[in-house]
């Protein structure tokens, strides 16, 4: 649904984007992630027809957002950080606005009650906007977003601002939407864009520096793999058993102990999977594997640890 192609853009000198390619298919929620400054909003704007880029192209549907920006924008519903609402409107009466304005020709009162319905702003149709909470006002941002039905949703900083109930609410939302609808979600909250994406996108200096599915975002940049893993058996014997396994880089007893078990660290080789190796040598033994985890980075560790090899990067090529 959307196809992004080597788009570039420059100020003077300056490269806000930097000749950066990504495609987002049907129904995928794709989390767009970034530090202020990272070409994060330049693409989002380029890519709702807001901005025109230097080079490059951006469509939507297989529309070049350029070329035929009005046929375009009809796919797309987008909320900005900043909702565009009315606050001396009544809910009800912005939506009907939207609809007018957006020349929908779907059953008006059918479809703008389904709205209502799906972001649970119908309770407060009739209310004035600048009277709702911040939650509510960002329901009916999201609300005018999916009038007209559009293909594809973006969505720019959906739950800055709310509390912890409303981020909940509106992130379980935006699951709900992505089962119908593409979504590109922006935000610096990165454990919510954790929680709803099925891949993320990482933009630094204008470049994309990661483009994974969400599970698999870690392996960016760790180098093997690390479990947590509690085994019954004589602490010694089964730390020598680890070390000697092959695949095993790193073996460590961490002092947890309960009841026979005791719990290990074990760090893998690069591209090596350990589990069904660990299981067989341990079963030889007669130990009792009673748990094992993955413990994997967080998705903040990743980014920091992107940005850091981002900026070395960077600096190295400064230097030469």
């Amino acid at each position: 649904m959307i196809e992004i192609s080597h788009l570039v853009k420059r100020y003077g000198t300056k490269f806000a984007v930097d000749d950066i390619s990504f495609s987002v298919g049907h129904g995928e929620i794709v989390g767009f992630l970034g530090p202020n400054g990272a070409g994060k909003s330049t693409t989002m704007n380029i890519l709702t027809g807001y901005l025109s880029s230097t080079s490059g192209t951006a469509k939507v549907g297989g529309i070049d957002i350029l070329e035929a920006p009005y046929e375009a924008k009809k796919l797309i519903g987008f909320l900005p950080e900043q909702p565009p609402l009315y606050i001396d409107m009544t809910v009800g009466e912005y939506l009907n606005f939207v609809y007018d304005l957006k020349k929908c020709t779907m059953n008006r009162e059918k479809h703008i009650a389904e709205v209502m319905e799906v972001t649970k702003v119908a309770d407060v149709k009739g209310r004035l906007i600048k009277n709702l909470s911040k939650g509510y006002k960002q329901r009916v941002g999201i609300a005018q977003a999916l009038v007209g039905n559009p293909k594809v949703l973006i969505f720019d900083e959906p739950t800055v601002g709310l509390d912890p109930k409303q981020i909940i609410e509106i992130r379980n939302l935006i699951r709900t939407l992505g089962q119908d609808h593409t979504v590109i979600l922006s935000s610096h909250i990165l454990s919510e864009v954790q929680a709803v994406a099925d891949r993320i996108v990482i933009i630094n200096h204008g470049k994309i520096v990661a483009d994974e599915k969400t599970e698999d975002i870690t392996r960016v940049v760790e180098d093997g793999r690390l479990y947590s893993v509690k085994i019954c058996g004589p602490q010694r014997e089964v730390l020598a058993a680890l070390k000697e396994l092959p695949g095993v880089r790193r073996a460590e007893a961490v002092g947890e102990r309960e009841l026979d078990s005791f719990t290990y660290h074990i760090e893998s080789e690069p591209g090596v999977d350990v589990r069904k190796p660990l299981f067989y040598a341990l079963a030889q033994r007669g130990w009792a594997i009673i748990g094992l985890e993955a413990v994997g980075m967080s998705l903040e560790d990743v980014f920091m640890k992107l940005m850091d090899e981002n900026v070395r990067k960077k600096n190295g090529k400064g230097r030469q």
